[in-house]
């Protein structure tokens, strides 16, 4: 596949591009560029977390792309998913991936990263709490609750602590 032929599948699958230039450079310099994609384990899946979902991702990999697939699991959590019951939480994202493999997700190449978030946070615990905790600090709470959209609340519902933690992750 040409530089072009790389850059226009990427930036069909690309949601925000502001800056097509550093794209196109990014491509050209690195073999291999690493996407970041990500689900919060929440229950059943539609149509374009599982079609579209496979048809973008094996659209970025076949442009010779690395996707990073973070399961958000402890985000489920905070924002209630399954009761909060990290045990269920867990199966739904496994379930998730099996019908992406399904739909023909190619994860046989290691060209997709499952990683879990929890595992993740986890391992870097002395790094990463501090700066959640920096963000949480340097935020105000109106400015918190304006950002609650990412997990598909808005600022006037009757917000948990958990979720207000949330963006600050």
């Amino acid at each position: 596949m040409t530089l072009e032929e790389r850059f226009q599948m990427v930036r069909v699958v690309g949601e925000e591009c502001i800056q097509e230039d550093e794209l196109m450079n990014l491509l050209a310099h690195k073999d291999e560029p690493i996407c970041y994609d990500g689900f919060e384990p929440s229950g059943l899946m539609h149509i374009a977390q599982g079609v579209m979902k496979t048809i973008n991702v094996n659209k970025l990999t076949s442009a010779g792309c690395k996707v990073r697939m973070w399961i958000a699991d402890w985000f489920a959590f905070l924002n209630n998913k399954m009761d909060g019951d990290l045990e269920k939480i867990e199966v739904v994202g496994n379930y998730f991936v099996e019908i992406w493999k399904a739909s023909g997700m190619d994860l046989s190449k290691g060209k997709v990263e499952l990683l879990w978030s929890s595992k993740e946070i986890n391992s870097r615990a002395r790094e990463y709490w501090p700066i959640v905790m920096d963000i949480a600090r340097k935020n105000k709470l109106p400015r918190l609750t304006r950002c609650c959209q990412i997990m598909g609340r808005n600022e006037y519902d009757d917000l948990s602590g958990a979720q207000i933690l949330y963006p600050c992750m």
